[in-house]
Order: C-alpha cells, then structure tokens, then sequence
C-alpha cells in the first residue's frame, strides 16, 4: 500500500471491496489535519457527504462543529473520517435514507481506516457511535455502557467513543436535544485530558 495519506486517498477511491460503491456517488475519505493528535470516526458518510466527497459537512457535521467548538477544539486541528467510506441507502420516495452498514461493509473498509491511523498517528481516536466503536473496539462494545472508557492500543494511542452527533437531531426539539448536546460536548471536553498539551 501507498505510503502517504494522499496516494491512500487516491487508490480508496476505486475501492470495489464491497458493493456499496455501486450505489455511491463517491468514496468518501477522511480529511483534517495530518498530524493531528485527535481522530474523530464515524459511521460512514451521510446523503450531504456523499454528494461532497467529505466527511461531517452535513447536519451530523454541523452538530460536531458546535460541540468542537463549545468544547475548546479546534476543527481544523484534528482530523475526521469514517468507518466505512461509501454510504448505505434504500430510497424513500425521493429521499435517500441511511441503513446501518453490516459486518461484512464493515470489515471491507477496515483497512482504509488502519492506513489513516497509522499515517496520522494521532494520541486519541474517538469513535463516533456504535458502527465505529464496534469496527476499532469489537462488535460486544456498547456505546450505552462503555461510553467515554478508555482503550489504551498497542500503538500507543488510546481509542474512546461517545455518541454519534446525528443522535442528538433525532432527540426531540428542546430541553432533551439541548441536554443530549451538552453531554456530547462533555465527552469531548474530557478528551482534552488525554492530548499532550498545547505550547504556550
């Protein structure tokens, strides 16, 4: 395998490991910074991501970038990416409605994924969800019950997951969606224990 980020991208994007790219507009890779020391991963691209070719640019994204925001963390500073690369749908009229992607997606698209933590390296991986904790964590780990515990790899990064951010638009309008963002936007604050500080 290619030993950059870019060539990385560029091979990913004839993927045909499984079917989803047939029904894909795109591959959607990750993106943000190189370096970064923190990796966020979620489930795979929405209709707006899919569309774009980016990752997090839709409703789900938006989310995140508030949360980031409220939290102290720089967007710009970390970089995000999915557990699966092609989005999964079945129409809905004219809508294009998500489905869960299944263990075979899954494991077709881990290796892209193992090529981007490798070559960023960051310090702290966060699974957005359980579609992506379950990919770097196994299919027993349940976000409900093991949400914020810390995973330390051989690699020497620590791998964490939290709520997917497109679970706090399906909270009601209100003081529950509001509640729902607050304790996201906690999780990643405390993710900040984890980083190496910042220079002065």
């Amino acid at each position: 395998m290619a030993g950059s980020l870019e060539q990385v991208r560029l091979v990913a994007a004839g993927c045909r490991a499984c079917d989803l790219w047939r029904t894909s507009t795109q591959t959607v890779f990750g993106e943000g910074y190189e370096r970064a020391d923190l990796m966020l991963v979620g489930a795979q691209p929405g209709d707006k991501e899919d569309l774009a070719g980016r990752p997090f640019v839709g409703p789900a994204g938006r989310v995140l970038d508030r949360a980031l925001g409220d939290a102290g963390i720089d967007r710009g500073a970390v970089y995000v990416t999915n557990a699966v690369k092609h989005l999964k749908w079945e129409a809905r009229g004219t809508r294009r409605l998500h489905q869960r992607p299944g263990a075979a997606e899954i494991a077709a698209c881990r290796p892209w994924l193992d090529h981007e933590i490798e070559l960023v390296a960051p310090k702290v991986v966060v699974c957005l969800g359980a579609t992506a904790a379950q990919a770097l964590l196994g299919r027993a780990f349940k976000v409900s019950r093991q949400r914020g515990e810390v995973f330390p790899q051989p690699a020497g990064h620590v791998i964490t997951a939290t709520v997917h951010p497109a679970s706090v638009l399906r909270a009601p309008v209100g003081a529950r969606r509001d509640a729902e963002l607050a304790a996201f936007t906690e999780d990643l604050r405390r993710l900040v224990e984890h980083l190496p500080p910042q220079p002065a």
